[in-house]
């Protein structure tokens, strides 16, 4: 199984010396202590005035018993004001580099949507000693996550990412019965993104985060990637390169078409093409086994469901799919998902362990992402690790 630059770049000694920071840090004040029954000082920055914040990021601190909410940044004055009071911020700042000075939080809630800001403020973020909440997409290219990985590495600080549909009841519960048979042996994965006005690449990096990093809870790490990237019907070129209002780096072409190989011959596929959003519906991933197939409807909560398929007939076949009996019976948001993805990154600073929506998960979708990009420009297969860390739109 081939693994990313990133999970690779730190020998024994340096990820030892990152555990004793991680151990040294519980104990300094200021620092990010984990300690049991008390209260980690947080704070959270976003920007109003640039495409608002992610969702439920600003209030995922708010009401928790075990933290304590220092303050808000937001260079937007009407923004930062509305914030500090839906929050509940005691103090609030136009520039995040001076709540950082003066509030030392321990925990930071990256919360505005633009990923072209996420490693200038990550990076000042665990400098400051911070572990680190970040919205997706994690950052623009995989460089940036190289850096912002090897220094929460070096001080021993955690990185969670906002991909909720991974730590969704349902979807563990689906690969546990995958695991136990349900559809068979796994053959294919088949994700399909919104598919709406975004169609293309700004729905590959936006909405395709998530199936990319759900295709790896399913099938592990992907192997290499092969796959097209059409603008008004014609090949893409860097020149087609352009920004999104929301600021998530570089996109370009309206149709993407990409095939990933994965491990014991699982292959897997991502599509976004807006006129092909009528017949696959609700964006996603199916999931076809040697004796079944089961379809996620992303969302918050994401729905599950399972195909047994009939038999051919003269007249045709009938296949139908049903809901996925191990669906737990609940009613969830985005802060009751926020909460839980907080809830292990608490436990993981505890544990001096990655968070299930680790900022390595995190970097891997947008490692895919930038692989679909490279391939298309190459027209050639993108193996991974890429060798090529840099943004792929960007010479």
């Amino acid at each position: 199984m081939n693994t990313p630059h990133f999970a690779t770049a730190f020998s024994r000694r340096e990820f030892l010396a990152g555990t004793a920071a991680l151990a040294t840090a519980a104990t300094v004040p200021g620092r990010a202590s984990a300690a049991e029954g008390s209260k980690l000082r947080a704070a959270v920055i976003g920007h109003t005035g640039r495409g608002d914040y992610g969702h439920g990021l600003d209030v995922l601190f708010t009401g928790r018993a075990d933290v304590e909410l220092a303050a808000v940044a937001d260079p937007d004055p009407a923004g930062r004001a509305k914030a500090a009071e839906k929050i509940k911020a005691p103090r609030h700042y136009a520039d995040w580099r001076e709540l950082l000075d003066k509030e030392r939080p321990q925990l930071v809630s990256m919360a505005m949507r633009q990923a072209d800001q996420h490693h200038e403020i990550g990076l000042a973020v665990l400098r400051s000693g911070a572990h680190l909440f970040s919205e997706k997409p994690f950052v623009t290219c995989p460089a940036e996550s190289d850096e912002l990985l090897a220094e929460a590495q070096k001080r021993g600080l955690r990185i969670a990412v906002a991909h909720q549909m991974r730590s969704s009841p349902a979807l563990a519960a689906l690969k546990q019965a995958i695991g136990g048979g349900l559809i068979g042996d796994l053959l294919e994965l088949r994700a399909f993104g919104k598919q709406d006005a975004r169609a293309g690449g700004e729905d590959m990096i936006v909405l395709g985060s998530h199936l990319f990093d759900l295709m790896r809870l399913f099938a592990g790490d992907p192997q290499w990637c092969a796959a097209r990237v059409l603008h008004q019907s014609r090949d893409i070129t860097r020149a087609d390169a352009r920004v999104m209002k929301d600021n998530v780096g570089p996109v370009a072409g309206d149709e993407v078409s990409a095939q990933f190989a994965f491990a014991n011959g699982v292959a897997g596929s991502f599509t976004s093409r807006g006129r092909q959003r009528d017949l696959t519906g609700q964006w996603g991933i199916e999931l076809l086994g040697s004796k079944g197939a089961a379809r996620i409807l992303a969302n918050i909560p994401p729905q599950v469901f399972v195909l047994k398929p009939g038999a051919w007939k003269p007249e045709g076949r009938a296949d139908e799919w049903r809901k996925f009996e191990g669906t737990p019976a609940t009613v969830e948001t985005f802060p009751l998902a926020n909460a839980r993805l907080v809830d292990d990154w608490l436990a993981a600073i505890r544990e001096k362990r990655e968070p299930a929506c680790s900022g390595r998960n995190g970097a891997w979708a947008v490692e895919m992402v930038m692989a679909v990009y490279q391939s298309a420009l190459t027209g050639q297969r993108a193996s991974f690790p890429l060798k090529t860390r840099g943004h792929a739109l960007v010479a």
